[in-house]
């Protein structure tokens, strides 16, 4: 049994302009010790998919599907039962750590809440594990930090500090929602790297949201390229950046800057812009902004195709993109 499933996952949320469907049926499995990649344009559905297996999205929305954590049905699990599970089972490390931080409190008492309220480990001990779990991390003179305030750190050391708390009680599954977003590059690199080597060392299962693709190649074994909410590409890392069967994937790797290029150079660009939830067609999220498109990719929900390479594919112009180009290894 996989230790995460996700079957036909959607969400409604409201908005100004009426009800929208923000994820339009989502399926995908985890495996303990896996790792899986979830990229695409802002406003796509790749946060609000992972916020919806924490259970944290607005009261409003409308959660309809299957996801299912060890053969534990998720959807319409009651707050209290989540509670258990938010923090415990799955981790979370959030985007922007300033925000994930709560700036009154210091860092001993936020790393250790999750021990103390899943583990029932007493003040003292918490904070024992909370400076285990700094060192662990790379927070310089753990133990001399641990009554410093979050603005009193840097943003990649706060980050670590996120990354701290969301492993505090070995978690099955962890969540790296953008985790280096703000960070310069050097920095990006050793966080990376270090959740990998606490993920392969703890052997939790990974779901990384990235808008960078070398971040994704470099990090997870497999991924899903997101769009309008509804998955478009998903299988092996390596099978899916050598083929790019679907025109949105191919858009997104085609406006990458490319090293060395001429200055004068433009960079590709996906033509068009995302249009807003209510607004997309019944069909093919993509449908309108590709040059493939038909009439019956407005109106026609594409199935799903699998590739020889092992990887799936929503497109309904499968074989006339095969046609007309080919995409270079």
């Amino acid at each position: 049994m996989p230790l995460l499933e996700v079957n036909d996952l959607r969400i409604g949320l409201q908005t100004q302009r009426g009800p929208a469907e923000a994820v339009r049926g989502i399926s995908f499995s985890l495996e303990r010790g896996e790792t899986l990649g979830i990229v695409g344009e802002s406003g796509c559905g790749k946060s609000i998919t992972v916020m919806s297996l924490m259970g944290l999205l607005p009261s409003t929305a409308k959660v309809g599907g299957s996801i299912r954590l060890d053969g534990q049905e998720l959807v319409g699990l009651p707050e209290k039962a989540m509670c258990q599970i938010r923090g415990n089972r799955i981790g979370m490390i959030f985007q922007e750590p300033m925000t994930a931080l709560n700036p009154v409190h210091t860092i001993a008492r936020q790393v250790g809440e999750p021990l103390r309220l899943h583990r029932g480990l007493s003040k003292t001990e918490a904070r024992k594990e909370a400076l285990g779990l700094l060192e662990r991390v790379g927070i310089p003179d753990a133990a001399s930090r641990l009554d410093a305030y979050p603005h009193q750190f840097s943003g990649g050391q706060r980050q670590r500090i996120g990354i701290a708390m969301a492993l505090a009680c070995g978690p099955d599954l962890l969540i790296a929602d953008e985790p280096t977003t703000a960070l310069d590059v050097t920095i990006q690199k050793q966080v990376l790297d270090l959740i990998q080597s606490l993920v392969a060392e703890m052997g939790m299962a990974l779901i990384l949201i990235s808008h960078d693709l070398g971040v994704i190649a470099n990090s997870v074994q497999r991924m899903l390229v997101m769009y309008g909410g509804s998955m478009v590409e998903s299988g092996p890392t390596k099978a899916v950046f050598a083929e790019r069967a679907h025109p949105y994937t191919r858009g997104l790797f085609a406006a990458r800057p490319v090293l060395g290029a001429p200055r004068t150079g433009r960079l590709a660009t996906i033509r068009g812009s995302v249009p807003e939830l209510v607004d997309l067609p019944r069909g093919c999220a993509f449908a309108g902004r590709c040059s493939f498109t038909a009439e019956a990719c407005y109106t026609t929900k594409p199935p799903l195709a699998m590739k020889p390479s092992g990887h799936a594919v929503r497109c309904l112009r499968l074989e006339e993109i095969a046609a007309q180009s080919a995409v270079p290894a």
